[in-house]
């Protein structure tokens, strides 16, 4: 339409300007005139021409800018289409993306929840578990301590048993005593279990053998196994076990020696026997030589300086013979009252009465030190694996020193003076006057005593045999014990001893019905 306009406002301005021409140029002449006009007439025809040429152009023109606009409309409906198609698929994809969101939220939720279900389950497992094992371990524990307490109990049993003269009975409850005892860890070494076995194993024997009072017990480290004894009434022997016999021999024997203390060399072929008469008998070879210590009074106490030097120790005064050279080669004052010695780290030790110690590391030289316990000593032990030191008193007191913490235990038991100490390891034994022999283990929290041997007399001294598997035993009234040390000595003794099981009626009565009857043999 604009450009119909156009046109028509051309056509009306040609029409003005032709007019106005002819009225300019009215005083030209008609030929002129008309010449003009039909020049006009020409130009006009060609403008309508034109003018027709341009409306059909105008026409085409404003066709195709309709159809452009058609075109237009379309392609914008069809961008609107594609649009609304787009944000629809935003808005899908959104919601998906949403709905995606959400379900991975609900997975994690659930993989939460999932664990935590698991964890839960897992902790009650665990729970049930431990109350599991609890249940089983606290049912142990009760099974454990009935049992040992069993033991024991059979243990006291077969005791009165034996004593009452119904030896086979006892014999059976001791072995089972023992079974119940080992069987569930408990204490071998309880009174009641181990007296029970010592009893009936017959594993204490008596050999009055000496006169006087036994003042020294030695093993012989040979292959014999023999024992060296010497008493106050200046007997020397030699014993060897045969089955239940023993075999005596004498070397030496005056009444007017008072033998005190004895030295073994380590392959047994040389031993010393001191008098507190002031004489040294030294044995060699199966002959005996008697050195006269003229320059000491009162030895008590003979030992090793080093392998062919031996000291000799009075109250007062200390002298060292030559074993090879067969004499004295120095003496010394002490310079203090010793009144007990012994050895202590392969050296030989003094005791005095003020609580002090001296430690003689060669002819002179002697280090003195302060002992860790107050009171008279005379008893001592010491043992390099357990880093422990023993110290038996004059009034029954045992004290039990740690080199390491320097810790020191107490221990009460006996009821006098200490004679004799052997520490192995932790396994302590001790013997003192009360006529009583008695183990300790000190590697236990609570150390208490367990007595091995009773014996009607003061112990005065006693030592392991070859094997360690039980002790000699030397007391005042010249009597020597042997005492099996060994349970499983013992157990072997009494499982040759066995004879029969028991009867059902037995074992309901001594053991009870709740326990499962089994057979020993």
């Amino acid at each position: 339409m604009k450009i119909k306009r156009i046109i028509a406002e051309a056509v009306v301005g040609l029409v003005l300007l032709g007019a106005a021409g002819v009225g300019i140029m009215g005083w030209y002449s008609e030929r002129e005139r008309a010449k003009e006009m039909e020049s006009q007439i020409v130009d006009l025809q060609k403008d309508q021409k034109r003018s027709v040429v341009l409306r059909s152009i105008s026409s085409q023109m404003e066709e195709i800018a309709f159809k452009q606009k058609d075109i237009s409309d379309e392609q914008r409906e069809e961008a609107l289409l594609q649009q609304r198609m787009a944000d629809d698929m935003r808005q899908r994809a959104e919601v998906e993306r949403q709905n995606a969101l959400e379900a991975q939220h609900k997975a994690v939720v659930s993989e939460q929840q999932a664990q935590e279900a698991r964890h839960v389950a897992e902790n009650e497992r665990l729970m049930a578990e431990h109350q599991r094992v609890q249940a089983e371990f606290s049912k142990r524990v009760a099974d454990t301590l009935s049992y040992i307490a069993l033991g024991r109990s059979l243990g006291s049993v077969a005791m009165a048993e034996e004593m009452s003269g119904n030896s086979e009975l006892a014999t059976l409850l001791a072995y089972a005593s023992y079974l119940y005892t080992t069987r569930y860890k408990g204490d071998v070494y309880y009174p009641a279990v181990f007296q029970s076995l010592l009893l009936t194993s017959k594993g204490v024997r008596n050999y009055p053998k000496h006169r006087g009072a036994v003042m020294c017990v030695n093993d012989l480290p040979t292959k014999d196994e023999r024992i060296l004894t010497a008493c106050s009434y200046g007997t020397v022997m030699t014993h060897r076990k045969q089955g239940d016999k023993l075999i005596s021999k004498t070397l030496f024997n005056d009444s007017r020696y008072d033998f005190r203390s004895a030295y073994v060399n380590k392959d047994g072929t040389f031993f010393a026997v001191l008098s507190r008469n002031g004489n040294l008998v030294c044995f060699e070879n199966n002959t005996h030589r008697v050195i006269p210590l003229t320059d000491i009074e009162n030895p008590i106490f003979v030992n090793s300086l080093d392998d062919n030097t031996l000291l000799v120790a009075s109250n007062s005064k200390v002298v060292f013979y030559d074993i090879r050279e067969k004499k004295i080669i120095a003496s010394r004052n002490l310079g203090f009252h010793m009144t007990y010695g012994n050895r202590y780290n392969n050296m030989p030790i003094l005791f005095d009465d003020k609580g002090g110690h001296h430690l003689v590391e060669g002819i002179n030289e002697i280090t003195t030190s302060q002992n860790p316990v107050s009171g008279r000593v005379t008893a001592f032990a010491s043992s390099k694996n357990s880093k422990q030191q023993v110290y038996g008193m004059s009034d029954g007191t045992v004290y039990l020193y740690n080199e390491k913490t320097r810790k020191i235990t107490k221990l009460v038991g006996h009821l006098s003076r200490i004679s004799q100490i052997r520490l192995n390891g932790y396994r302590l034994l001790t013997s003192s006057y009360d006529g009583t022999v008695k183990f300790w283990n000190t590697a236990s929290e609570k150390i208490e005593p367990t007595t091995m041997v009773t014996t009607n007399s003061w112990i005065m001294t006693f030592c392991y045999d070859k094997k360690k598997e039980s002790i000699w035993i030397g007391d005042q009234e010249g009597v020597i014990t042997d005492a099996l040390l060994s349970v499983p000595v013992m157990v072997d003794v009494l499982k040759k001893k066995l004879k029969r099981n028991l009867t059902t009626e037995e074992w309901n009565y001594y053991i009870g019905k709740n326990v499962p009857y089994e057979r020993f043999i």
